[in-house]
C-alpha cells in the first residue's frame, strides 16, 4: 500500500520517522488551546478539536497521498484567529469559526480543481529552493528561540541567551548527543536523541509528571459549526469577507510551500510536479473544515514533518504513525503536555533538520540577481517574520517584478503575476 520497497525504506524506519515527527510537533495540542483560550474557546474543546483535525488531515495524507507529511492547526493562524479575527472584529468565537468553516469549504473546492497543482508547477525552481532553505532556517531559529539559546534584544532584536539556564544546557547536551549519533550514521538518530534528552531531563528533575499520565478527551461545546448556510449567513452579516480571503490565501501558500519544501527534501518531486498533489492538497482543506466544526483554527502542513524525513520517512506510513500517536495523545493529555512543554527535548531535532534543509540554497543561481534576490528574500523573511506565508509572499512579489525589469517577463507564469498582485494587496491592506 505504501510502496516501501519503491521508496527504499522499511517499516521500522517509517515508524521511527513518524515518532520523530510526532514529538517535534505535538506541542500544538497544548499551545493551540492556550492561544485560542484568549478568544474564549474552552481549553478542553480546543485540545480535542486540535487532535481531531490533525488525525483527519494526516490520515488523508497517509492513505490517499502516501506522503510523510503531517497536518495540524497552524501556528500563526491560531494567533490571527484569536487576536485579529475575534479580538479585532469584536465577534464571538462561534462566528469566527463560521468564517474558518467557509474558508475550508472554498479551500476544498479549490483543491478539487487543478488550480493548486498548476500553482506548484508554476513556481520557479529558484523560489522552491528558497522556500526549502527558508523553512530550514525558520525551524532552526524556532528551536534556538524556544530553548533560550537565543533571546530577544531591545536593540538588535535577537541576542545570545543565557547558556547557563537549564533549558539551554539541556538543549545543547541533546544537540551534541544527536549530532554524534547522526555523524555515526545511527538509524533513528533524531528520535534516539530525543529519548536520551528526555531521560536526562527526567533524572535531573526538569521533566516531571505531576498531573499523571491519562485523562479522557472531552468536547464540552459539542459541534460549534455544522450548517454551511448558517455559516454563510454569519460571514455575510458580519462582513467577514476579508477574513475568509486571508485564511484561504495564507493557508494555500503556507501548506503548498511546506509540501514543496518537505517533498523536495525527501526527493519526492518529479521535476516541477508533485505526484498525487490533489490528494495531498485536499488533506489540509478537509481538516480545516472539520476542525472548524469542532472548534479549532485552520490547519496546515507542518514544517516539523521535515524532521521525520530527515529520520528516513518517505511514505504515508510515517504520516499514519503520526496520526495513530495523535489518537493516543487524546487519552494521554497530561503526559503529552509534560513532554511537549519541555522544548529542550525536541529543539535539537529542529536545529539539525534546519541545517539539512539549508542545503537546497546551493541550487539557487546566485550569479543572476533576478533569480537570487527573491530566493534570498524568502530565506531572510521567514525566520524574521515567523511566517512561511509572508516569506513566500515577498518572493512572489519580487520575482516577477525583477524579471520584468530584466526584460524576461514572458518567462514568468501568468499565475505568478496574479498572486503577486493578491499578495501585495494582502500585505498592504489586510491584517496579517
Amino acid at each position: 500500500m505504501f510502496k516501501l520497497l519503491e521508496h527504499n525504506t522499511t517499516v521500522k524506519t517509517e515508524i521511527l520517522a513518524g515518532i520523530t515527527t510526532f514529538f517535534t510537533m505535538v506541542y500544538i495540542v497544548v499551545v493551540n488551546p492556550v492561544i485560542l483560550a484568549d478568544a474564549g474557546v474552552p481549553f478542553d474543546q480546543v485540545f480535542t478539536a486540535t487532535i481531531i483535525a490533525a488525525v483527519i488531515g494526516t490520515l488523508w495524507m497517509a492513505l490517499f497521498a502516501n506522503y510523510p507529511i503531517a497536518i495540524a492547526p497552524g501556528m500563526g493562524l491560531n494567533a490571527y484567529f484569536a487576536y485579529s479575527v475575534v479580538g479585532g472584529n469584536n465577534i464571538s468565537y462561534e462566528t469566527a469559526f463560521a468564517a474558518v468553516f467557509i474558508a475550508g469549504l472554498l479551500f476544498i473546492i479549490l483543491s478539487l480543481t487543478t488550480f493548486r497543482e498548476k500553482l506548484i508547477e508554476a513556481i520557479p525552481d529558484t523560489l522552491k529552493h528558497g522556500i526549502t532553505a527558508g523553512i530550514g532556517l525558520f525551524i532552526a531559529f524556532i528551536g534556538l528561540r524556544l530553548t533560550g539559546i537565543v533571546t530577544s534584544h531591545p536593540t538588535n532584536l535577537v541576542a545570545l541567551g543565557d547558556l547557563h539556564s537549564p533549558s539551554a544546557v539541556l538543549a545543547l547536551v541533546g544537540l551534541a548527543i544527536t549530532l554524534i549519533l547522526m555523524v555515526l550514521n545511527v538509524n533513528g538518530a533524531l528520535f534516539l536523541g530525543m529519548i536520551a534528552t528526555g531521560f536526562i531531563a527526567f533524572f535531573t528533575g526538569h521533566l516531571s509528571f505531576e498531573q499523571g499520565f491519562v485523562s479522557l478527551p472531552t468536547l464540552p461545546e459539542g459541534l460549534i459549526v455544522f450548517n454551511p448556510f448558517t455559516a454563510f449567513g454569519e460571514v455575510i452579516s458580519h462582513s467577514l469577507y476579508a477574513v475568509v480571503f486571508s485564511f484561504i490565501l495564507v493557508t494555500i501558500f503556507d501548506t503548498t510551500g511546506t509540501m514543496i519544501g518537505v517533498a523536495h527534501q525527501a526527493g519526492l518531486m518529479k521535476g516541477k510536479t508533485l505526484p498525487r498533489a490533489k490528494h495531498a492538497l485536499l488533506s489540509d482543506s478537509i481538516a480545516t473544515g472539520v476542525g472548524a466544526m469542532f472548534g479549532t483554527s485552520p490547519t496546515t502542513a507542518y514544517i516539523e514533518s521535515s524532521s521525520g524525513v530527515a529520520a528516513g520517512g518517505r511514505t504515508g506510513l510515517t504520516a499514519l504513525t503520526v496520526a495513530v500517536l495523535f489518537i493516543l495523545s487524546a487519552f494521554f493529555g497530561p503526559l503529552v503536555g509534560a513532554v511537549s512543554g519541555l522544548s529542550a527535548i525536541t529543539a535539537p531535532a529542529l536545529i539539525i533538520v534546519g541545517s539539512l534543509m539549508m542545503g537546497s540554497i546551493a541550487e539557487v543561481r546566485w550569479n543572476e540577481l533576478e533569480e537570487a534576490f527573491p530566493a534570498f528574500l524568502i530565506v531572510l523573511s521567514m525566520p524574521l517574520t515567523s511566517s512561511i506565508a509572508t516569506g513566500i509572499a515577498l518572493g512572489f512579489i519580487s520575482y516577477p517584478l525583477l524579471k520584468l525589469v530584466k526584460g524576461k517577463g514572458r518567462q514568468v507564469h501568468p499565475l505568478l503575476y496574479i498572486f503577486a498582485v493578491l499578495f501585495f494587496y494582502q500585505l498592504a491592506f489586510l491584517p496579517h
